[in-house]
């Protein structure tokens, strides 16, 4: 017997044997070159293998008991078809019997100590047999090796039964998660660390997650096990085990890196698609609850992926509960999520993002209600999240597929306290009102080609209570003085909107009448200075309330008497404007008259 390879940073294997291999492949059967006549067949599945009983029955203990069963004859057939590791590994044996040169390694070690201890080539039968050369072998050099015993434990998912009787499985567990407790000062065996921006030569320690891409090749099931024994060790960090399963899950879900699925046909992977849910599912009950053990990017990615493959429903609840409890952590990109939906053809998931936010905010509620942390943190995160929630706004409505009920619940989602300013949200509203295209879009009827190569559309078939709904969110009170002067100008937002950005612009002014900026402003909404009602209404298309008022706030330019003033406050003012809306609007607008 001769070990090669002995050095640690490299795999082991073991050499028995020191004749040249004479079988040779004829018709279907394996034939043994030599000079005596064959007089033992045996016959696994479809293959032949024509051997002597001088050879292997002093060795087999298997073979030596079926052989006295059978008759004297000159030449006895057995039929093996149920020997661990197949007709490869029952060569493997035979020609250890004739003293042929094998190679034996972590590669092909679990099937020929299976195939042996089927065979019985044990030291009882014969002394230095090939079993127990095969024990010394996988217990001295095998399981001191790391990816010698991850390889090896990887081979035991052909033959689960036999390893777990044999004790391999667990043999080769608890050597993996020895090597991964041990201090990363000690660790000397090769590995595989593949990072972006890791370059071994400018570091000279080892990183803590060294060992998460090797297991990473590993079975689910021999995933799960190795995870669930370190973690049982209570020494390893949350965050460890974190990596570990974000490493895992990019290795076998082949779209987790990329924003689109359109990679991946259901019809045509069905078989695929049952291993990757199973993934998902196995994933997601391995999470730690400890938070920040993974990164709130990896669990949106995951609950895309969990509606995508259709993981359970009780995975996908337990997802989004994670991902709600550090949503304050995310940043747009990780919101930015494709739609799931084959009925819509708007470009990303917003009620993913939307349930996601709900379970945040219940969350906010509780704590609120209990008062777990202090206010200033509870507000300083719900704060934090309507910044993010503004933003992703305003990125999903530069598509212009976005429905409006999608783009205000979300808009409305957020509690009033949680916006400091809503100039974030006027900004989101505007770029919905307005989107810009390429131009290669140009010969479509219902865009309108603009300047510098873009074409200017609005988002197709929006009416005049949809253009209210989505300003409904919208305080102009918490608008700063430079939007709430874009506001006044800004011809695509409801008239509502505009006279409540006149009406609190007037009342932050210490002037007591409208400047003759805002005058301007009103005029221009007619294009023209117009004359009376009529003309106004025409123009802007106004209902009867409004064109009272804007009657009113003409009066009011022309007179400039106290007495128009107060007309122009009462008839102007927005917190009754909004009292026709609905009910939540009513709600808040009364509380703030309080």
């Amino acid at each position: 017997m001769f070990l090669l390879n002995t050095e640690k940073s490299k795999m082991k294997f073991m050499k028995i044997g020191t004749k040249p291999d004479t079988f040779y492949t004829q018709d279907g059967s394996r034939i043994l070159i030599t000079d005596s006549p064959n007089d033992l067949v045996i016959r696994i599945n479809n293959t032949s293998y024509h051997l002597h009983r001088s050879s292997l029955v002093p060795k087999c203990g298997l073979l030596r008991r079926l052989c006295t069963d059978s008759e004297e004859s000159d030449s006895v057939t057995i039929e093996l078809n149920d020997i661990p590791g197949g007709a490869d590994a029952f060569e493997l044996c035979a020609k250890f019997c004739y003293g042929i040169t094998i190679n034996l390694s972590a590669h092909n070690l679990v099937d020929a100590l299976c195939a042996s201890k089927f065979l019985r080539m044990s030291d009882s039968v014969e002394k230095g047999n090939l079993l127990p050369k095969l024990e010394s072998f996988f217990h001295s050099c095998v399981l001191q090796g790391w990816k010698d015993s991850i390889v090896t434990l990887q081979s035991t998912a052909k033959l689960p039964e036999w390893c777990e009787n044999l004790g391999i499985i667990r043999k080769c567990i608890d050597s993996i998660v020895e090597k991964i407790l041990t201090p990363t000062a000690q660790v000397s065996w090769s590995h595989t660390y593949t990072r972006p921006g890791y370059q071994k030569r400018k570091h000279h320690s080892v990183p803590r997650d060294w060992w998460t891409e090797d297991i990473s090749d590993l079975d689910l099931d021999l995933f799960r096990c190795i995870i669930t024994a370190a973690r049982s060790s209570f020494t390893l960090p949350p965050q460890l085990i974190g990596e570990a399963l974000h490493v895992y899950t990019c290795r076998w879900l082949p779209y987790f890196k990329s924003k689109s699925h359109s990679g991946f046909s259901v019809k045509e992977n069905e078989a695929a698609l049952e291993r990757h849910r199973r993934v998902v599912n196995t994933v997601v009950n391995m999470i730690p609850a400890d938070k920040g053990s993974v990164s709130e990017g990896f669990l949106l990615r995951l609950v895309s992926i969990a509606n995508y493959v259709g993981a359970s429903l009780t995975t996908k609840t337990e997802l989004i509960r994670k991902a709600g409890l550090q949503l304050e952590e995310a940043t747009l990109a990780d919101l930015l999520l494709p739609s799931q939906s084959s009925s819509h053809h708007h470009r990303y998931d917003t009620d993913l993002v939307a349930a996601v936010l709900d379970s945040f905010l219940m969350l906010w509620r509780r704590q609120t209600s209990a008062h777990v942390s202090s206010n200033s943190q509870l507000l300083h995160s719900i704060r934090k999240v309507a910044k993010l929630i503004d933003s992703y706004l305003q990125a999903v409505s530069q598509d212009v597929h976005m429905p409006v009920p999608n783009f205000v619940s979300l808009a409305e989602a957020v509690p009033d306290i949680a916006r400091e300013s809503h100039d974030r949200l006027y900004k989101a509203i505007n770029m919905y009102l307005k989107v810009v295209m390429p131009a290669y879009f140009e010969q479509s009827s219902s865009l309108v080609l603009g300047t510098n190569g873009f074409t200017l559309q609005v988002h197709p078939e929006i009416s005049k209570e949809e253009k209210k709904r989505l300003c409904r969110s919208l305080d102009c009170q918490k608008l700063s003085a430079e939007v709430r002067a874009h506001a006044v100008k800004n011809e695509r937002m409801p008239l509502r909107t505009v006279v409540q950005a006149l009406f609190f612009d007037q009342e932050s002014s210490s002037k007591g009448v409208l400047s003759q900026a805002a005058s301007q402003v009103l005029a221009s909404r007619g294009k023209e200075v117009p004359t009376d009602e009529t003309s106004m209404m025409h123009k802007l298309h106004l209902g009867p309330s409004e064109t009272v008022s804007i009657g009113k706030a003409k009066s009011m330019r022309e007179g400039g008497s106290q007495r128009g003033e107060d007309k122009i406050r009462s008839s102007t003012d927005p917190r009754k404007l909004v009292r026709q809306g609905t009910g939540s609007e009513r709600k808040y607008h009364a509380s703030r008259d309080r």
